[in-house]
C-alpha cells in the first residue's frame, strides 16, 4: 500500500498566508504537464511494486488544470504504477473553478473524493485573505459538488484570523456542518516568514491573535466538531467514521509514498527525496535528465524522530510496541521516561499500549514533539 502526491503549483491568484510553492499561472501549462509525466516514469521504481491506495492532488490550485489536462496525468499514473481499483483519489477545488461541467469531467476521471478550500464563510475573512471566491462563490459550489454525486467531500476552514471572533468562528462551524461534508481541515493562521502576511507582521501592519484567543478558539472546534459527529483524528483534521482521509492517514502512519511536481517531497521508510522548488528548475532538470530532487538517507535516528512527528499528532499516537520493536529498548525507555512528566501534567495519556495526546496536549503539539526529538550529533 503506497500513495502518489502531484503537487500543481499553478493559481491565477497568491493567498496572503500561504507558504507552499506556488507560482501565477499563464494559462499555457504545457511544458509543466509534459515534465510531470516525464518524471511520473522517472519515479516508478522508487515505490518498488508496492500497490498504490491513494492519488492526491495538491497545490497551490489543481483545479486550474484542464479536465483533459488531469486525464493525461492520471493515465500516465496508471500506466507506470499499480493502482489498486478502489484507490481514493482526492483533489483539491477552489470554489470558483468549479462548475457542473468539470465536476462531470472529474467523475469520468474517476476522482472520488473533493477537497474544497473554503477557508472562511465570510467575506471580510476572504478579502483579507486575498481568496478569488466570496461566500456565495462557495456556498453555490458546495451545493454543485454534492448534486454531481459526490460523497466524500471535505473542506478547509482557517481559524485565528485577525477581526474574528468566537462567536463569529461557531457561527461558521455551525453553517459548515449543515451540509453533509465527511471531513473538515481547520487550520489556526499562520504568519510564515516571506508570505505577505509574514511580511506585514514585520512591519506591524498585521497582528497574531494571542494565545488565550487562540486556545478558545481551537476549544470550540473541538466542541463543535465532535457535537456534529466528527472523530478528531489528527491536529487539524476531523473526519466522520469512515471517512478520514486515507492518504494524509498513510503519510502519519509511515506509508510509504511518491511525490510529483515541483517541491514535492517522497518517503519509502529508509529515505527522503525533495523535487527542486522552482518551476523553470524543475522543467528543465526533469527534460534533460540532470538531478531535479535532493535526497537523504535515514538513519535510525532520524526514522525515530520522522515516526514521532508523524505519529504524536494523531489519534493512535506513539506505539509502544512499534517503538521497542523498531528502536529497541533504548528507544523504548527513551519514550516512556520522557512521557512520564506529560502524563503527569495531563498533557499526554496512555492508551493500552499507545501514548496519546490529550486535548490540552494538542494546544502545545508542537512543542512536545520538539522534546521528544532526538537532537543530530554534529
Amino acid at each position: 500500500m503506497a500513495g502518489i502526491y502531484l503537487h500543481i503549483p499553478l493559481c491565477k491568484k497568491l493567498c496572503f498566508y500561504c507558504d507552499f510553492y506556488h507560482i501565477i499561472s499563464t494559462g499555457d501549462n504545457t511544458a509543466f504537464i509534459d515534465a510531470l509525466l516525464k518524471e511520473a516514469v522517472l519515479r516508478k521504481d522508487y515505490l518498488g511494486q508496492e500497490a498504490v491506495s491513494t492519488i492526491y492532488f495538491g497545490g497551490g490550485t489543481p483545479s486550474v488544470l484542464s479536465i483533459k489536462e488531469l486525464g493525461d496525468i492520471l493515465a500516465q499514473i496508471r500506466r507506470n504504477y499499480l493502482v489498486e481499483e478502489n484507490c481514493e483519489t482526492s483533489i483539491e477545488l477552489n470554489p470558483d473553478d468549479v462548475n457542473p461541467a468539470f465536476l462531470e469531467g472529474l467523475k469520468e476521471l474517476n476522482f472520488n473524493r473533493i477537497s474544497l478550500g473554503i477557508q472562511s464563510w465570510r467575506d471580510t475573512d476572504l478579502k483579507m485573505l486575498n481568496r478569488r471566491h466570496d461566500s456565495a462563490q462557495a456556498e453555490k459550489a458546495l451545493k454543485e459538488i454534492f448534486s454531481a454525486g459526490f460523497e466524500n467531500v471535505s473542506i478547509d476552514l482557517i481559524y485565528g484570523i485577525p477581526g474574528m471572533s468566537q462567536t463569529e468562528w461557531s457561527s461558521i462551524l455551525d453553517f459548515s456542518f449543515s451540509f453533509d461534508i465527511k471531513h473538515l481541515s481547520a487550520y489556526h493562521l499562520t504568519f510564515e516568514t516571506g508570505t505577505v502576511f509574514g511580511k506585514m507582521l514585520e512591519k506591524g501592519l498585521i497582528g497574531e491573535v494571542d494565545e488565550e484567543e487562540s486556545i478558545a478558539l481551537f476549544n470550540i472546534l473541538i466542541e463543535k466538531s465532535e457535537a456534529a459527529g466528527f472523530i478528531h483524528y489528527e491536529i487539524s483534521n476531523f473526519g466522520k467514521p469512515g471517512h478520514f482521509s486515507l492518504h494524509n492517514s498513510n503519510y502519519w502512519k509511515q506509508v510509504n509514498y511518491v511525490g510529483l511536481g515541483p517541491s514535492a517531497h517522497s518517503f519509502n521508510g529508509y529515505s527522503r527525496q525533495w523535487n527542486l522548488r522552482d518551476m523553470k528548475g524543475y522543467i528543465k532538470a526533469v527534460n534533460s535528465g540532470k538531478p531535479f530532487y535532493e535526497h537523504e538517507n535515514l538513519d535510525l535516528k532520524a526514522r525515530f524522530n520522522e515516526y514521532i512527528m508523524t505519529s504524536l499528532r494523531t489519534m493512535w499516537g506513539i506505539d509502544l510496541d512499534y517503538i521497542e520493536n523498531t528502536f529497541e529498548k533504548e528507544g523504548y525507555d527513551y519514550v516512556v521516561n520522557l512521557a512520564g512528566k506529560f502524563k503527569d501534567y495531563g498533557l499526554i495519556r496512555q492508551n493500552e499500549k499507545n501514548l496519546v495526546l490529550t486535548n490540552q496536549g494538542k494546544i502545545i503539539s508542537d512543542n512536545i514533539i520538539s522534546e521528544f526529538m532526538i537532537p543530530a550529533e554534529d
